[in-house]
This record gives structure tokens, C-alpha cells and sequence, in this order.
């Protein structure tokens, strides 16, 4: 393999000259200014399963893994491992087919009965991913007479999606309930009653760790006759009392009326996405959702393992708890050693620095130390706001987490960002 890429390297590749102006002038051009900027993204390959404790490629050292979506540590479950394997035994690895012609296995239908079912909705359907789910809803649910009202902070998936729709789009600052009920006003000056007024939040914003007001929004909601839309990516699975997410956290399950969310996180970490609600909106993005009309079904593992998922969240309600018991533990601990940590009582721990070379500085250091971490930077998060994201797990023992801890407390001294 390593031959054959050196073979590659070393023929004389030609492009035509339209395209090598075009590299010279404009593509290398971009490519130096990230680099000058300090927010060049370099890509670590990790040669191991995904897991608490994990190997990258060149290094012998065993690294503690803070930067994962593996909330509770499912990513590596031989249980859920398991029913993959049990899955393309039965069913292949995959379709070849869009869900429409060939595409739809018992299993496909029966996920997204137990997506609906957990989520106590009346239907569910499968995406690729939550990306293609953010893409299709918006596009299909409204049209040109509707308002889409976004929080500011939303996922960038929320906002390609809303990109695609012709909606007049309105934008409130983030989680403010006086703006945003400003932009309703504005919103309800039509008084034609076949307009769908659309608020769109993440539920967990995942930059900061912060959590959307959803009373709050659903009170607002319910004055100014709208709808609620709201991603669970970050909340599925780990986040409430049996993991339903942001509003099982906020005691009102079943108040949302639109949620889309990810199996690739928390419920087992490998692909796919959906959207949960009313079975009419379920129908119609089957008959007119463009990422669901033409991109092949969800492979028949990465199905069974979500299945599996679940299963072991219902099972285990500990889960959830486990994961939150440490995030408060090392939000205490770094808050004590001086570091400013953003977000509400959630697992993703945001510690801010400001600068986006020392970030990325910062987190080569923690590499050093064997935590593995990213530094986050614009055009990610705004400028200035460079951060670390560290992501606690329920797979985090607390000695994985002291350690990190530790080289947080030493790396911050040694850059001057705590005494």
C-alpha cells in the first residue's frame, strides 16, 4: 500500500491549465493563510477502536481520548459489536439502492418504530446522517409564505439546511427569549393563518455546552402560534433521566413537535441520523425529502448496532447518570484551578482561551502529556473565541479524569492562562 502511494506521488499527475492557475492563485493562496493563522487542522489517525483509551499512528503511548462524541462509551460495545456482525450475516453489507426502489430491510422499519417509540412520537425516518436529516426538513416542510426563526449559535448543519428552504429567515441572538420573541412579532405582522412560523434551536449547542431554554421557547411558541424544531444531536441517548434528551431534562417530553437527532454519537457512534414527529410530516419527507430520495439506505450493521444501542440504554438507565456525574466533577475541578469553562452542567466541557495559535499550541502540549485533545478555532467558533473542547465520557474512570485534569492544571501554567 505504501508502495503503491509513493508510485502515485512520484508519476508526473497533469492538470489541465485552467485548474493549476487556479491552484496557484486562489486554493495555495487559502491553504497559507490557514497555516499563518494558527488554524490549520491536522488530522491524528488513530490506529485502535474508538474508546476512553486509544493509540494514534507514530506514537507508542496510550492516550486518554477527551475529544470524542462517545458520550457513553458505546463506540467499542462488544454487545453492539456483536449485533453488527449478527446483521451483515443476515442482511449483507449493504443496499446498493435508495430506500424507495430496494433500499428498505425489516430492520430499516423496525429502527425507526424504537426511534419513534423512545422518543414517544408517532413515526421516525432514517438518514445517512444527521446532516442529511437537517438538510431535508426544511426544504420540504416550508415554503416561500413561512418564517424559519434560528438561534444564532446553531449547528451548521441547521444552517445549510435552512439555506435550501425558501422561507424568509429570521435570526434571534442566542438563547435571548427578548430577541427572539421580537423576531415572533415580526414574524406574526402576516396575518395569513396558513403561514408555519418555525423557531429552530439545538437543544445542546455543541461549542459551548449550553443548553436551549425550551420552556421558555415552547411558552413563546404557543403565544405566537408556532412550531418547534430542535436538534438532539448532542443530548440522544446520555442527557436526561433515561437519556430522551433536552426536554426529558426539562420535565416537557413529548412538547416538541419536530426533533432530528444522530445515531452516530452516543447511540453507538457509527452513522446515520433521523427525523422523529407527526406521522403526516414522516410521509411527506418520504415522498419529497431530496437527501432521503437519493442517497443510499443506512448499511444493515450500522442499523443493528443503533437497535442495539438503545437497547442498552433502556436497560440501563445508569448510563445517562454516569456520564454527568463526571462532567460536574471535572467542570468543579477545572473551575477551581482558575480556567473558564462554558456550558450548563453538560459533558461537553468548552475551555476557553481566546487565541486561536495558542489553542492549537495548548493542545499539543496536552498530546505530550497523553490527552488527547482538540484546540477549536474560527471559523468553527467566532474569532477570538478559541477554545479546547474537551468531552467527558460515562467510559471515563475517575483517575482518567484526574490525569486530565493534571495536565490541564500544568500545560495552563506553563502558558500563563491560570497562576
Amino acid at each position: 500500500m505504501r508502495f503503491w502511494l509513493r508510485s502515485l506521488q512520484q508519476s508526473s499527475i497533469r492538470y489541465s491549465s485552467t485548474l493549476n492557475q487556479i491552484i496557484d492563485k486562489r486554493l495555495n493562496s487559502e491553504l497559507d493563510s490557514i497555516r499563518q493563522a494558527g488554524t490549520w487542522k491536522s488530522e491524528r489517525i488513530i490506529s485502535t477502536s474508538q474508546s476512553a483509551h486509544i493509540k494514534v499512528e507514530h506514537s507508542t503511548n496510550d492516550l486518554l481520548n477527551f475529544c470524542a462524541n462517545n458520550y457513553l462509551g458505546l463506540a467499542n460495545n462488544s454487545q453492539i459489536i456483536q449485533a453488527a456482525k449478527n446483521a451483515l450475516d443476515k442482511y449483507g453489507s449493504g443496499l446498493s439502492s435508495v430506500r424507495f426502489i430496494c433500499g428498505t430491510q425489516t430492520i430499516h422499519k423496525q429502527l425507526e418504530q424504537r426511534i419513534a417509540k423512545f422518543h414517544q412520537r408517532e413515526d421516525a425516518i432514517l438518514y445517512i446522517s444527521c446532516f442529511d436529516a437537517n438538510a431535508g426538513i426544511f426544504e420540504t416542510l416550508l415554503k416561500e409564505q413561512d418564517y424559519i426563526i434560528s438561534d444564532e449559535l446553531n449547528h451548521a448543519s441547521i444552517i445549510d439546511g435552512i439555506r435550501l428552504c425558501k422561507a424568509k429567515r429570521l435570526r434571534y441572538k442566542h438563547k435571548d427569549m427578548s430577541d427572539l420573541e421580537l423576531k415572533l412579532q415580526e414574524s406574526f405582522n402576516d396575518k395569513n393563518e396558513n403561514i408555519i412560523r418555525l423557531i429552530a434551536t439545538d437543544g445542546v449547542f455543541s461549542m459551548d455546552g449550553s443548553i436551549a431554554p425550551l420552556p421558555d421557547i415552547r411558552r413563546l411558541a404557543d403565544k405566537y402560534k408556532a412550531l418547534i424544531f430542535v436538534d438532539e444531536c448532542h443530548a440522544t441517548g446520555f442527557f436526561g433521566p433515561t437519556g430522551r434528551g433536552t426536554e426529558e431534562h426539562f420535565q416537557m417530553t413529548g412538547n416538541i413537535d419536530i426533533i432530528n437527532s444522530t445515531l452516530g454519537k452516543a447511540l453507538g457512534g457509527a452513522a446515520g441520523g433521523y427525523t422523529t414527529g407527526p406521522k403526516a410530516l414522516i410521509d411527506l419527507l418520504r415522498q419529497r425529502s431530496r437527501p432521503y430520495l437519493f442517497s443510499n439506505t443506512l448499511p444493515p450493521s450500522v442499523v443493528a448496532s443503533a437497535m442495539k444501542a438503545i437497547d442498552l440504554i433502556e436497560n440501563d438507565t445508569s448510563l445517562p447518570g454516569r456520564v454527568l456525574e463526571n462532567a460536574k466533577y471535572f467542570r468543579t475541578e477545572m473551575q477551581t484551578l482558575g480556567f473558564q469553562i462554558l456550558g450548563d452542567s453538560h459533558p461537553i466541557c468548552p475551555v476557553m482561551l481566546g487565541d486561536a495559535r495558542l489553542a492549537s499550541q495548548f493542545a499539543d502540549e496536552m498530546l505530550k502529556r497523553g490527552i488527547y485533545v482538540i484546540g477549536f478555532s474560527y471559523p468553527v467558533v467566532p474569532k477570538d473565541r478559541a477554545r479546547i473542547r474537551v468531552q467527558v465520557s460515562a467510559a471515563h474512570s475517575k483517575a482518567d479524569l484526574k490525569r486530565c485534569i493534571d495536565a490541564f492544571a500544568e500545560v495552563g501554567r506553563q502558558f500563563k492562562v491560570i497562576k
